[in-house]
């Protein structure tokens, strides 16, 4: 750990004591978030490809595989889940029949919005009562320090 050997240097101790408490700090937002979404139980894998699907758009269960670095039988299995809760629907890939085009049905997009803005619901009313005018501020800049670290 390069703390150990900068143990001398107190800018090195506080920045490690820092990537600890804020690990601890951002795990426990992020259940606090999840807890908003009333989402649904999703395992990872089920997560992952919905988000895919959101952010990249239609693609095969071979597109999805590669990009999830797993094999397309894995894929497949998800898939088939989230398609048996009618929240991902395949079509006949107009280019190739034999691959299916998978897309988020509706009712999955609005449960994703919904989610979303639960969850921003959640922190804006935290923000509210939480803090007082010239924290505000404080958080503002915070905001604003995390997306360079986020960006790093």
């Amino acid at each position: 750990m390069i703390i150990q050997e900068q143990t001398s240097d107190p800018d090195a101790v506080r920045a490690s004591a820092m990537a600890g408490e804020l690990r601890v700090l951002l795990g426990q937002l992020g259940r606090r978030l999840r807890e908003q979404s009333h989402a649904g139980d999703f395992t990872g894998s089920q997560k992952s490809v919905l988000l895919r699907l959101e952010r990249d758009g239609p693609a095969t269960v071979t597109t999805l595989a590669r990009a999830e670095g797993v094999r397309p039988q894995s894929i497949g299995a998800t898939v088939a889940v989230l398609e048996a809760a009618g929240l991902v629907s395949g079509a006949a890939d107009p280019a190739d029949g034999r691959q299916t085009i998978l897309s988020l049905t509706e009712a999955c997009r609005d449960m994703v919005r919904a989610g979303r803005a639960a969850r921003e619901d959640w922190l804006f009313r935290a923000i509210r009562t939480k803090f007082a005018a010239p924290e505000l501020e404080q958080l503002a800049a915070s905001v604003e320090l995390l997306k360079r670290l986020a960006d790093a």
